[in-house]
């Protein structure tokens, strides 16, 4: 998996050759050999394809664009320290989504097996350096969400073509003129939302930053701090056995009353550390960016803290409901929202609406996380049809999608643009007409759109991890835009796609 590569920016820029051991041989293990065959197979792709060219151009482009804005003249060799810094940014971005670990977890593996150092292309000398944890969160935020939109476009146009389809040893290019379409929830990691969590959440985030202020040097007159958390516990398990006593609704009231107490004190301890610390930072051994990042911490759960309380006092002492586009989900996660999907195990969900568009064989050819509300996914169809209809080459001939995506809107769309329609009615008696049509298209399509549900499974249960740890919109989107990279990869280096003589022939020297 070694190439001798040069990164087209404003001038050509060298890469030097990686210099490492080959790997042993390794006897007796199939799926070893399975995956190594794989992740050259993702390595030709990344090559040949031009992928990670043009990912290190845009990281370049980046780079000269930050130092440009600070004043700095950047030497020749910078720039091609920084292209090679930004090959091992991509492919240890992808690993990791491929493997399903974090970031601490990643770096471990990484330690642990040469085959991963050398996809990586980390150096193997007497000493190797392996991305730590910190470093491997910066890869993830390597480039802007919008150039990794554009990595993901041009994998697929690449990928499309029929002679670069060939050259990188593929049986044949993607076939796209059917795109699947189909829409989920991608859940936020914040707590289930119950009324007066938030206060807990509260107290554990504004103690943990006086304990953090405290172990710096900082101390101020108080009790034992992680006291208020064991309180707040002791109250928290009050809380949740009140449904199996007797008067539940008065003893709820009153625990909440003992919760409020308790979350006002903590408050006004929290103000008094926080106006020390921005006052008196000099006395810690922080340094003032550091000291900022607590600030800020504090500073955001006390905005919200009056609001969290008045939450918890109308739900449960006045009984009142609450419209759910005005609820505070999470202290931390300001983005999501309530989205019912109304399905069995899953009636309520807290997230973002994520829409996916496959093709036939799984490859993902475009996506979409919303940050507001959905508005529906009709209307998303048509917002995003237009840039199916791009990322496709224009050669869209059908599109299939479930009954949510039906409507006058969609129809009127796919009949301007000459596209057939294969979203599922939502009429019954329509339904039941258009599978008895003679060419069949409607019932092939609805039949093979349910897989949709199984890939909307792989991505989510695999490349994410379930629920993805990444904290704000804009870094739960970027995820996405890497688990869906890495996604497609692996989609595409499986054995079935590849020419038998592929197989053999050696990565380019």
């Amino acid at each position: 998996m070694r190439s001798k590569q040069t990164v087209p920016t404003e001038q050509i820029v060298s890469i030097q050759q990686t210099l490492r051991p080959a790997l042993p041989l390794i006897l007796g293990c199939h799926e070893y050999h399975e995956q190594v065959a794989h992740l050259k197979r993702t390595d030709r792709i990344l090559i040949r394809s031009g992928i990670q060219k043009f990912f290190v151009r845009l990281s370049l482009q980046e780079y000269e664009a930050q130092m440009t804005a600070e004043g700095k003249k950047i030497e020749e060799w910078q720039r091609s320290r920084y292209a090679k810094k930004s090959e091992q940014a991509l492919r240890c971005n992808l690993l990791r989504s491929t493997l399903g670990e974090s970031f601490r977890g990643m770096s471990k593996r990484l330690a642990e097996c040469p085959l991963f150092r050398e996809f990586c292309q980390l150096d193997e000398f007497e000493k190797v350096r392996i991305p730590g944890k910190s470093m491997l969160q910066e890869y993830e935020n390597w480039l802007p969400l919008e150039k990794m939109k554009q990595i993901l476009d041009a994998l697929t146009l690449a990928l499309g073509d029929e002679k670069k389809a060939e050259e990188i040893g593929l049986e044949k290019a993607l076939e796209m003129e059917i795109p699947y379409i189909d829409t989920t929830c991608l859940e936020a990691n914040i707590h289930f939302p119950t009324d007066w969590i938030l206060m807990r959440d509260a107290v554990r985030g504004l103690i943990k930053s006086i304990m953090t202020t405290r172990r710096h040097g900082l101390k101020k007159k108080m009790p034992e701090p992680s006291s208020f958390i064991k309180e707040m516990n002791s109250l928290c398990i009050a809380m949740s056995a009140t449904d199996r006593k007797p008067e539940s609704k008065k003893l709820k009231k009153d625990t909440l009353r003992l919760m409020k107490r308790l979350t006002n004190i903590v408050r006004n301890h929290a103000k008094r550390y926080r106006a020390a610390l921005d006052q008196e930072w000099l006395k810690t051994d922080l340094t003032r960016k550091q000291a900022e990042v607590i600030l800020r911490r504090i500073d955001s759960i006390l905005a919200q803290l009056p609001e969290a309380m008045r939450q918890a006092h109308e739900r449960i002492i006045g009984g009142r409901k609450i419209a759910s586009d005005k609820k505070i989900l999470s202290l931390h996660e300001k983005e999501i929202h309530v989205i019912n999907r109304g399905k069995h195990g899953a009636q309520i969900e807290f997230g973002n609406t994520l829409l996916i568009a496959e093709e036939a064989s799984g490859y993902i050819l475009a996506h979409e996380l919303l940050k507001e509300y959905s508005p529906g996914d009709a209307k998303l169809l048509i917002k995003n049809c237009d840039q199916l209809q791009r990322v496709t080459g224009n050669r869209l001939t059908s599109l299939s999608a479930d009954r949510q995506f039906c409507s006058a809107g969609t129809t009127k769309l796919l009949a301007e643009k000459n596209i057939y329609n294969g979203i599922c009615p939502k009429d019954p008696k329509k339904l039941s007409e258009q599978m008895k049509e003679e060419d069949q298209r409607l019932k092939k399509l609805l039949r093979r759109r349910a897989q949709t549900e199984g890939r909307i499974g792989i991505l989510k249960n695999i490349f994410l991890q379930e629920t993805p740890k990444a904290k704000g919109y804009e870094h739960r989107a970027m995820q996405v835009a890497w688990a869906i990279l890495a996604h497609n990869l692996w989609v595409v280096a499986r054995r079935g796609r590849w020419k038998a003589e592929e197989e053999l022939t050696p990565l380019a020297a």
